[in-house]
């Protein structure tokens, strides 16, 4: 019982990393609508490289979600 509840607990602190990709995937975008509307003739260039930014940053997610659920399920 306590190795469950232990476990319980763990999966649900590992996914804090859920915020900190929430708070990063939201800077990415304000820093486009910032750079944007300081220069408009580079938007598909600032585009491009904040849909980098945001497919990183989702990826650092997705490794959170697999870490929660291998503590989980294992």
């Amino acid at each position: 019982m306590l190795v469950l509840c232990a476990q319980k607990i763990g999966a649900g602190l590992s996914t804090f990393g859920l915020a900190g990709c929430g708070v990063g995937i939201g800077l990415v975008f304000a820093s486009l609508i910032i750079a944007t509307s300081q220069n408009f003739f580079i938007k598909e260039e600032l585009f491009r490289i904040a849909m980098l930014g945001f497919a990183l940053t989702e990826a650092i997610a997705l490794f959170t979600l697999m870490v929660t659920f291998l503590i989980l399920f294992s």
